[in-house]
């Protein structure tokens, strides 16, 4: 049988050694994202546990099945959560949701969270859409721009990428900066033309060369969706309390060639994965909604 060269690791419930069982407000995220589901509790505003898994089938398991993982990671049953808002491309179909909140609004307010309240810009790569958001002192969006080409940007993109070389998903950034010199960007515009690129690369190059090249490409895209906004929304300079979420942050070939571009260093956390900032941020909505006694 093939390997999955695409998939990340799954989380199935990771607890932070929180104790929920003496909190007084328990709330919970649920990111319905296009490829994968996460999860994410509070107790008293900090985050005690999470999943995430990627979706079955059915979409209407999905929330529940991450859900299922995260309590069983935070050692309560569902009696104990009193608000849960969810987020993501399925939202709507998280039937135990008290509130659905927009992705936008659940990353920069969850990049609050966890990457402090200094946080003024965020870049959140997920599978089907990169976003760079402004962020005001409250973590409130201020704001955004989406991307404006296919998946050679974004999460599915790296996924095929990672099929295509038959390479995991999880190596790729860190042989990517494994080269000597750093090569032209392939095609940042179209994943087919950006895969077909690396293959005519592979016949003159390194396997690692292709893969700084590919990286590269997607890296000098978002730097250029961040100058943009920077351009359209201030002084042309890119906050430098910049936090990147998504599932595409964990890929270091990436975050540090748009370090390098930037000429900054992006903020890090310890308080969970950065794909689970759309969870918490949700998890934050539903304590305030639990916080001023809303239905």
């Amino acid at each position: 049988m093939k390997s999955e060269y695409w998939k990340w690791p799954e989380v199935d419930g990771a607890a932070t050694g929180f104790d929920c069982k003496s909190a007084s407000v328990i709330t919970a995220g649920i990111d319905i994202g296009a490829i994968s589901s996460k999860a994410a509790i509070l107790a008293d505003g900090k985050l005690a546990a999470y999943s995430i898994l990627y979706n079955a089938a059915d979409s209407r398991v999905n929330g529940q099945r991450v859900m299922d993982k995260a309590l069983a990671a935070a050692g309560i049953d569902m009696n104990a959560i009193q608000k849960t808002v969810s987020t993501g491309y399925g939202r709507a179909n998280v039937s135990f949701a008290d509130r659905t909140a927009t992705d936008t609004a659940c990353h920069a307010r969850g990049a609050f969270h966890m990457y402090g309240s200094s946080v003024r810009t965020v870049l959140d790569m997920g599978a089907q859409g990169t976003k760079a958001i402004m962020v005001d002192r409250y973590g409130n969006v201020a704001a955004f721009l989406m991307n404006d080409k296919c998946s050679g940007g974004i999460g599915r993109g790296i996924e095929i990428f990672a099929d295509v070389m038959a390479i995991p998903i999880e190596d790729i950034g860190r042989l990517s900066l494994e080269v000597d010199d750093e090569p032209e960007p392939v095609s940042s515009t179209c994943i087919t033309y950006a895969n077909s690129m690396a293959a005519q690369m592979m016949r003159r190059a390194s396997q690692n060369k292709v893969l700084a090249s590919y990286c590269f490409s997607i890296a000098w895209k978002d730097y250029i969706q961040l100058q943009r906004l920077a351009n359209q929304s201030g002084d042309g300079n890119v906050a430098q309390d910049l936090a990147i979420t998504g599932g595409v942050a964990k890929n270091t070939g990436i975050v540090t060639r748009i370090e390098r571009e930037l000429g900054i260093k992006a903020l890090i956390t310890e308080k969970g994965d950065p794909q689970i900032a759309g969870a918490v941020g949700a998890a934050v909505f539903a304590a305030e909604m639990a916080g001023s006694g809303a239905s």
